[in-house]
């Protein structure tokens, strides 16, 4: 029975859109005024007249045209303008959206409501693009596809895969728990960063007081009492760190700008990028969190991909492009291959080295059971226990080391400036 695309008013004359399954276009608008809809424009599936596709390609050219001269004149001219969303924006749309939709609401009206309320500068433009799409005739996947920037390969394909099986509410809810639970790993991780990265920039401005402006006072005074009396060692290298950070600080200053540029474009290289990642993995402390990290992500991404629909050879390409990690990536690569030709996932996995035991042997036990979905979550439910774990152990091992590193620099510079002191009070008091 042929599918007919329509366009109508509700008892509110709030305007939705859907598609009904009748024998006509009278059929249909029959359908629709026995439900309490009031249709304005009604349609064949893919079809429609040229006069409405000219309409509607007006309409749109039409808008395009009036908010262009509009944001030209509120913004003027806009050097840098954001493009990207926050992950937090972005997890409350879905949520928000998957809440419309699951309550009956059709997808039009519910980008609709959200696009009156967002507030975000580059968001709210974006939905009422995906509304213009969506409402020309076009999937909601097929808008998305069209802003990158904004929703990434992962959100397009489930979101095609949600169209697909009709189950777009339940993926967009999938997605937002995805979202949400991927910003809580980060945040603990960047939380547990924060401690380390503070303690440090106060121990290098503590430093660099002293070398600049606490040193030199001092090494006038040695000279003036001790005069060509030797110093201790420790003093000396001081005081050398002190007239080099003095002298030439603005050497240093470029000399570490160049190390981070260096790193940087070394990490945009295969090879200077599979470096960086396998000392990511194998760094001591935060080596251990940063692989948890990376075995959460996968095992979480490809999981929800497989349980939302997305074909298992597409979504490992997806779970690739998002590993955040280079060595990962590359065995993603390999159980790709490994899966098109019809074998196991486990051999590559456990060929790369990347993986614990534990983690190769539950995937094993999905594969052989049929049910490798709900192992992938399962492992991603473990590891989140696992960076906790880690987050609070590293946590608790930093702020001792931190505080001892912090005590080393300040004493050393300490101890070497009250040496020759120690020296000039002896020799005063021998004099007296």
């Amino acid at each position: 029975m042929p599918r007919f695309t329509y366009v109508a008013l509700d008892a509110r004359g709030q305007e939705s859109t859907g598609l009904v399954d009748a024998s006509s276009s009278n059929d249909a608008i029959g359908q629709l005024r026995q439900a309490g809809y009031f249709p304005t424009n009604v349609f064949e599936e893919g079809k429609g007249t040229a006069r409405e596709t000219k309409a509607s390609k007006q309409k749109v050219k039409a808008v395009k045209a009036a908010s262009a001269p509009a944001a030209a004149r509120g913004k003027g001219l806009v050097l840098f303008q954001k493009k990207t969303v926050k992950t937090k924006t972005l997890m409350v749309f879905t949520r928000q959206l998957a809440t419309l939709i699951d309550s009956g609401l059709p997808l039009l009206r519910a980008l609709t409501v959200l696009e009156k309320q967002e507030q975000d500068k580059v968001l709210k433009p974006t939905i009422a693009r995906l509304s213009e799409a969506v409402q020309s005739g076009g999937t909601f996947s097929e808008g998305l596809a069209q802003h990158p920037k904004v929703f990434n390969n992962l959100y397009v394909n489930m979101v095609r895969a949600g169209e697909l099986g009709g189950v777009l509410e339940l993926v967009l809810t999938r997605l937002a728990e995805f979202q949400e639970k991927a910003q809580k790993i980060k945040n603990k991780v960047m939380a547990a960063m924060i401690y380390p990265i503070i303690v440090m920039f106060l121990a290098v401005a503590i430093m660099a007081f002293l070398l600049v402006f606490i040193v030199p006072k001092f090494e006038q005074i040695f000279k003036d009492m001790l005069g060509d009396k030797p110093l201790p060692t420790i003093t000396l290298f001081v005081i050398g760190a002190s007239n080099l950070v003095k002298d030439h600080w603005l050497i240093i200053i470029g000399v570490i700008i160049a190390l981070v540029i260096g790193i940087k474009m070394l990490g945009r290289t295969v090879g200077g990028r599979k470096a960086i990642d396998q000392i990511k993995l194998r760094a001591p402390l935060v080596g251990d969190l940063n692989r948890k990290t990376s075995i959460s992500r996968f095992t979480r991404t490809l999981g929800t991909l497989v349980t939302s629909g997305v074909p298992i050879l597409q979504a490992l390409n997806i779970t690739r492009d998002t590993a955040g990690n280079s060595i990962l990536a590359h065995a993603i690569s390999q159980v790709h291959d490994s899966v098109k030709e019809g074998e196991s996932i486990m051999q590559p996995l456990e060929a790369s080295g990347a993986f614990p035991p534990m983690v190769i042997s539950m995937i094993d036990v999905g594969e052989e059971t049929g049910q490798l979905p709900q192992m992938l979550l399962k492992i991603a439910e473990i590891y989140d226990d696992e960076v906790d774990n880690s987050v609070a152990g590293l946590t608790s091992m930093l702020e001792p080391i931190m505080i001892v590193f912090l005590a080393l620099v300040v004493g050393t510079i300490v101890i070497a400036l009250f040496m020759p002191l120690i020296s000039i009070i002896s020799g005063l008091q021998a004099q007296g």
